[in-house]
């Protein structure tokens, strides 16, 4: 930083060097067909949101390419070069971009691969040309038939040619795939998700990882029909990925995937029989945990809580009732939306003499009061507390936080 102040006190930058968008030196000038030159790092990320051209605001082709500027290049790097004694950083000559041809040549070159070697090489380079920028990685996915050639890899190659696998995976999880593409992904390979849950079965965190969030992905698009059907051990490695913590990206993906596929009551057993439960109060009970996968566990929680057997995991967890009613007011209003839904099924279906002593002892009806008269929450959320207090009112009349004022709410207590 202090190199940087220097040069701008000792060296005057020529301004038409200076990038509009990222107001630096332009390292590979690229003008767009409304004459203004930018780097191209900066306007293709520019054009992946917005389809203008930052100056002039005239429409850009969703198809441009940029035209590179080599001579405005030429005269940056002399420059750099000129004054690479005042701290000036020299300005590598960039690799020309991939084109649509070279992206669509390597889809086909996986193919027609016919043996690992040649598979494994396409799939190292085509890797290498998704990394060096997001234009590269719109090429690919634009390229037909690309997606699902790399899912078909997956599939193919998830328990013996293991390296193959794992590149592909890495390749298809930095894209940023359409829901109507992920769509047609899953309708085309009704096998992916059994090779997703044999990657995830792996010891490998990284393949793990991108597995999850691949998972993620297309539990999000899939067809009710579908999703009811998912086998167990998806569940079992969705909770499995929690407690190993691989990392935060697959954590929330595992959270993301629990949420997003317990809808149904199928597979709410499925993931209570899993361990999930105990899992997510472990979660929220160990240590600090970021607000949303706070608010995904909590979620989760929820939809488990809406079986019998979710209820009956959560109040037998010693720390199960409490964590959740500590969660109130404590994180942000969805997460206290969802704690107190958690809490209205238990004290509506679960609601022993001894769990309804436990949510008073806890300060989870404490809570519940706080959050029947507090703005903080939305209306629906202060009623299903309010709902909560008037089950078991009677048994909680001696509560410290039934004080005067809330007698009036329940004068029967």
């Amino acid at each position: 930083m202090e190199e940087q102040q220097q040069v701008e006190v000792e060296v005057e930058v020529p301004s038409y060097f200076v990038c509009p968008i990222s107001l630096q030196i332009m390292r590979d000038p690229v003008t767009l067909p409304t004459g203004i030159t930018y780097d191209r790092d900066g306007i293709e990320r520019w054009l992946l949101t917005a389809g203008t051209c930052p100056l002039t605001k005239q429409p850009v082709p969703p198809d441009c390419d940029p035209t590179p500027n080599h001579t405005l290049r030429r005269l940056i790097q002399s420059w750099c070069a000129l004054h690479a004694d005042h701290g000036v950083d020299l300005v590598p000559t960039p690799k020309p971009p991939a084109d649509r041809a070279r992206v669509a040549d390597l889809v086909s070159r996986l193919r027609a691969a016919t043996s690992s070697a040649a598979l494994l090489d396409a799939l190292r380079e085509l890797r290498d040309v998704a990394a060096e920028s997001e234009r590269n990685r719109k090429l690919l996915a634009a390229v037909p038939g690309a997606v699902d050639v790399l899912a078909a890899v997956v599939v193919a190659s998830c328990r013996d040619a293991k390296a193959a696998c794992d590149e592909a995976l890495e390749i298809v999880c930095s894209l940023e795939l359409s829901e109507r593409c992920l769509a047609r992904l899953v309708e085309r390979n009704e096998e992916l998700v059994d090779a997703l849950v044999a990657t995830l079965q792996r010891t490998n965190t990284t393949s793990r990882a991108h597995a999850a969030l691949l998972l993620e992905a297309v539990t999000a698009v899939m067809p009710s029909n579908r999703l009811v059907s998912l086998p167990e051990e998806v569940f079992g490695e969705a909770v499995q990925l929690l407690r190993d913590r691989v990392s935060s990206p697959a954590t929330r993906a595992a959270l993301h995937v629990l949420v997003g596929t317990t809808s149904w009551g199928r597979n709410r057993v499925k993931a209570v029989d899993a361990g999930a439960v105990a899992v997510l109060v472990d979660m929220l009970l160990d240590g600090p945990v970021e607000r949303r996968g706070c608010e995904l566990a909590l979620a989760a929680l929820d939809r488990m809580c809406g079986c019998a057997e979710g209820r009956a995991a959560l109040v037998s967890h010693g720390a199960g009732v409490a964590v959740v009613g500590r969660k109130v007011l404590r994180v942000s209003e969805v997460a206290s939306e969802k704690a107190v839904r958690v809490l209205r099924s238990v004290a509506r279906h679960a609601a022993t003499a001894a769990v309804v002593q436990e949510m008073a002892q806890t300060g989870a009806v404490e809570k519940l009061c706080v959050v029947a008269q507090s703005e903080q929450c939305g209306e629906r959320t202060r009623e299903r507390a309010r709902e909560t207090l008037r089950l078991h009112a009677r048994a909680w009349r001696n509560s410290p936080c039934l004080q005067p004022h809330l007698q009036a709410l329940y004068p029967s207590c």
